[in-house]
């Protein structure tokens, strides 16, 4: 959170804009988006193993619920003391959190896991231009939607109808998961605001997830793969953005967000020894470098600032 600046005599307490001091603010968040997106990429890779076992809802169940118990039990969230607002917000995160997670995994039933983080990253990238009151960040976020398009083999018309319905609910819900996430992290300390928003997630895909798997939910072989995808895609990540997200405009993440599909193909290249393309490696480039460029211009201004409250 930021915190009350010196007085105005004191021009030496106020880092220049290039010190390492305010290189240092401004790169730890970042750091924190990086980390979480890694992370994700290993979760899912995981997820997709266990997808045959459980169904897609039924992952999405395992996944809300494991994380949701461990972030109770180490957060111990305080139920008292809090306005009708804060738990307004708490329960529109929660739900946001669930439905892009159940559309994302509804997607990748239907088409492959490429196309369908390409599509759902179209959300993050409209709220950033939706967002930004800056001219030059809606050339970052079409720079990034470029790369975003070349990595999807420039098209989407032979992909099922559903599925890329679905892909973009998921990137719908990403963008109110990144507003509700940061008005979340401002109403609870730490990460009390999250652990309760998943409480809603789990609660709300517990009877979708009996409905379609019923008992595959108690092996233990898949209870063990689904505590796995729950730290590796939900614990860690979503406790780093929520982090981040108090530190970092909504539009500078959202751009950020693109870094996803680049993410995914990476970890294809170096774990699964798929090659890329001279087209991939290209539309890999154009993401990473919008991503910088935001993260660049925002930290031209004076470094991260709070989102701005709705």
């Amino acid at each position: 959170m930021t915190t009350p600046s010196a007085a105005p005599s004191s021009t030496a307490a106020t880092p220049a804009p290039g010190s390492a001091p305010h290189r240092r603010s401004a790169l730890g968040p970042v750091g924190l988006v990086l980390a979480g997106g890694v992370s994700v990429q290993f979760g899912g890779a995981l997820a997709v193993t266990l997808m045959p076992r459980a169904g897609a809802l039924g992952v999405v169940t395992l996944r809300l619920l494991v994380s949701a118990i461990v972030l109770l039990l180490v957060c111990r969230p305080r139920l008292r003391g809090h306005s009708r607002t804060d738990w307004g917000t708490v329960v529109v995160f929660g739900l946001a959190m669930g439905a892009m997670n159940g559309l994302f995994y509804q997607a990748v039933a239907r088409i492959p896991l490429g196309p369908a983080v390409t599509l759902e990253v179209l959300g993050p990238l409209a709220l950033s231009v939706l967002a930004s009151r800056r001219v030059i960040n809606v050339v970052w976020a079409g720079l990034a939607l470029a790369g975003v398009f070349l990595l999807g083999g420039g098209g989407f018309g032979g992909l099922d109808p559903a599925g890329v319905a679905f892909a973009l609910g998921a990137g719908a819900m990403w963008a109110a998961y990144i507003v509700f996430s940061a008005r979340t992290g401002r109403r609870f300390p730490q990460a009390d605001g999250l652990a309760l928003a998943m409480a809603v997630a789990a609660a709300l895909f517990l009877p979708l997830g009996i409905a379609e798997s019923g008992a595959k939910l108690v092996d233990p072989v898949t209870i063990a793969l689904g505590a796995a995808v729950a730290i590796l895609s939900s614990v860690l990540p979503y406790t780093l953005e929520l982090l981040a997200l108090r530190r970092l405009p909504a539009s500078t993440f959202a751009v950020l967000m693109s870094l996803e599909p680049a993410l995914a193909a990476t970890a294809g290249f170096l774990v699964l020894d798929q090659a890329l393309t001279t087209t991939e490696a290209l539309a890999i480039a154009l993401v990473i470098a919008a991503s910088m460029g935001a993260v660049r211009t925002q930290t031209g201004r004076g470094g991260a600032k709070e989102p701005r409250k709705g």
